[in-house]
């Protein structure tokens, strides 16, 4: 096993690559999908440039990575491995991302994992993580087979339902909360795809909600990141509609499973997705360290 570094979109390519071998292993272990980082790379962060830590095999194949995220706030890490890793080589990669991390400069960061993985819990505890309560990174990850004939509430008057497809003329719809450079940097991505990326649009042609989904042919998963409804537009089933037709579009690409995560204090959100049969499979605690020096 050898140590890499990798940056920008190369540090991009080969998480994917990682993240695929590890959906591929298992349909739901781990935190994380390929497109959850490709989501990320929406906008611009100082870890762009950032030499990525990774460890692949004699066949160039990624096995593990701690990968650290600039979120304006503070930077999280996310170690990535195999979901057979045995608990020394977990260690291993805790450790030795940790020391490099703190070699890097960094100093208060914060790693979210698995409420039910009493490994990387007493691991972080031991080096002076403590956990965050209601910290952002806390999310519920939760599941749902996909099957074609998903049936939406209809939209109310004045309302239609279009992808990036038919309104690539304009700016992204996104751009407002992502960046200008939001659509360029999603068409950067292996993964992203215009027609996955849903809108609803108002009778003045204004953007009402929104939703992103993502097909991953190579593991046949699909994940919703991110969806939105506008203040001015709630409580009018377009999220209901939103959600039912980008499923529907999933599992007509070939999706078998379907993937979102959303926060635990975020009512409405659990109430729409369990309506849709999402189940809740695993949720988060975050864990942070304000002086990584001690911690490595």
């Amino acid at each position: 096993m050898r140590e890499e570094y990798r940056v920008g979109l190369d540090y991009l390519g080969a998480a994917t690559a990682l993240l695929r071998r590890a959906r591929c292993a298992h349909p739901t272990a781990g935190l994380l999908e390929a497109a959850d980082l490709q989501w990320w790379w929406r906008a611009s962060r100082p870890t762009d440039v950032f030499p990525q830590l990774f460890w692949f095999d004699d066949r160039g194949q990624p096995e593990a990575a701690l990968i650290a995220t600039d979120w304006g706030d503070g930077v999280a890490l996310d170690p990535i491995v195999l979901p057979d890793a045995k608990p020394a080589w977990i260690t291993h990669v805790i450790e030795r991302g940790l020391a490099y991390a703190g070699e890097s400069g960094f100093k208060a960061i914060e790693i979210a994992v698995d409420r039910t993985d009493d490994l990387l819990c007493r691991l972080l505890t031991s080096r002076g993580f403590a956990m965050t309560p209601g910290a952002s990174l806390e999310v519920v990850c939760s599941w749902r087979a996909a099957h074609t004939g998903h049936m939406g509430s209809p939209l109310h008057d004045g309302y239609r339902l279009c992808s990036r497809l038919e309104t690539e003329q304009f700016p992204h719809h996104m751009a407002g909360r992502s960046g200008q450079d939001v659509g360029e940097r999603l068409r950067q991505t292996s993964l992203y795809r215009s027609d996955l990326d849903l809108l609803i649009l108002d009778q003045h042609d204004q953007v009402a909600a929104y939703g992103l989904f993502w097909f991953d042919p190579q593991t046949a998963t699909g994940l919703v990141e991110p969806m939105r409804t506008e203040s001015a537009h709630q409580r009018r089933g377009l999220a209901h509609h939103l959600l039912a037709a980008g499923m529907s579009r999933l599992a007509h690409a070939g999706a078998q499973r379907i993937k979102l995560c959303y926060s635990p204090e975020n009512q409405a959100a659990r109430d729409l997705y369990l309506s849709h049969g999402f189940v809740p499979h695993q949720q988060t605690a975050v864990f942070s360290q304000r002086d990584l020096a001690s911690a490595s």
